[in-house]
């Protein structure tokens, strides 16, 4: 059954643009206007942190090996993250988020979430509020910020990105069925290039395209995840601002077009989303020791294996290898497998530089 949808809330989405690459050409004007893209060199292994919109004009993103990136922006400018710096910045803004209100949760070094329906400011205008933000962020740290307004978290996300860089989108009661009836589905959270593919063979291609389906056929298609499809459709997203919320894990999943059948395609899917989850890993500013494998077989019975080592893992080879090693103690195989997921756990504090480690994918 869907949950109702929560009393109405003024929540603000706040995501700094491409905001590694912002700082560095903040500290370093002789980079402005300039391709800068952060993160392995070209003739590594590596992959982008973040682009700044100079390269993205020629297809860089993030997540992408910087030897791709390097194939398409040539004459871009290449760095390697420099985290104190980036996490030096964060803290400014966050302090200027608490100023305005307690109830922050941030989701990673560049972008949080905030429930302002009541706020320090006593402002009634949630859109007020966020322009005071991003007027604020500019004028203390010289960076710019895009943010989104509405009444849920989902919507709020979905705003922010609306109109980057530097833009404030708002998204009132009234216009969230023309936006659902727009949206991608790829723009749902949890919906990724295998899901939408499913999606597709279904017909379903934009948000409100869900609503043409119960929930019960939702869920055979889809599994648990078919409800929530079903809820953020018609614009429902319950879940609370959750100020400290602390991060216990970093973790990556693909669900598959057509069920894996043997170990060797099974292990060759391992490594990419093992390259995936050091770029998240990374971009978390996060490690771990505890490395957990995630099994779906075609019967959606799911199994999780786990191991925890003497130090974190951080780069792909040590997921990889651990994961593959978990592998052999599942039934991938001999049963026809749906999804998969690797993820960390164990997490040590970003902090605590007694168990700082040398970030093995920049060297």
């Amino acid at each position: 059954m869907l949950v109702s949808q929560a009393p109405a809330r003024k929540i603000v989405h706040v995501d700094m643009d491409a905001f590694y690459a912002s700082v560095e050409q903040r500290d370093r004007p002789e980079l402005r206007g300039k391709p800068v893209i952060v993160g392995g060199q070209p003739d590594s292994r590596g992959v982008v942190c973040t682009a700044s919109y100079e390269a993205r004009v020629f297809g860089v993103h993030s997540a992408m090996p910087t030897a791709q990136a390097y194939r398409l922006c040539p004459h871009g400018v290449f760095l390697r993250p420099d985290f104190p710096r980036y996490k030096a910045a964060s803290r400014q803004i966050q302090a200027i988020f608490r100023e305005v209100t307690e109830l922050v949760e941030p989701l990673s070094l560049d972008e949080a979430y905030l429930d302002v329906t009541h706020n320090a400011l006593g402002q009634p205008s949630a859109t007020l509020v966020a322009e005071h933000l991003r007027a604020r962020i500019e004028a203390e740290t010289a960076l710019s910020a895009s943010a989104g307004v509405a009444p849920n978290k989902f919507l709020a996300k979905i705003a922010s990105d609306m109109d980057k860089p530097g833009g404030l989108t708002v998204i009132p009661p009234a216009r969230v069925p023309a936006i659902l009836a727009e949206l991608p589905v790829r723009r749902i959270p949890g919906v990724g290039r295998k899901s939408a593919e499913r999606c597709a063979r279904h017909g379903i291609r934009l948000a409100a395209d869900f609503l043409r389906h119960d929930v019960d056929q939702l869920v055979r298609w889809f599994g648990s995840a078919g409800e929530r499809y079903l809820a953020y459709a018609r614009g429902i997203d319950p879940r609370p601002v959750r100020p400290g919320r602390e991060r216990k894990s970093v973790s990556i999943e693909d669900t598959f077009a057509e069920d894996v059948a043997s170990q060797a395609e099974a292990a060759a899917i391992l490594d990419q989303l093992a390259g995936k989850l050091e770029a998240r890993l990374r971009r978390a500013d996060a490690r771990g020791k505890t490395v957990v494998l995630k099994v779906k077989y075609a019967d959606f019975q799911q199994v999780t294996r786990s191991r925890t080592l003497p130090t974190p893992a951080t780069t792909r080879r040590a997921l990889f290898e651990t994961a593959l090693s978990l592998l052999e103690h599942t039934q991938v195989g001999e049963r026809p497998v749906r999804l998969m997921g690797i993820g960390v756990s164990n997490l040590d504090g970003a902090d605590d530089e007694s168990g700082r480690l040398q970030l093995e994918l920049f060297a």
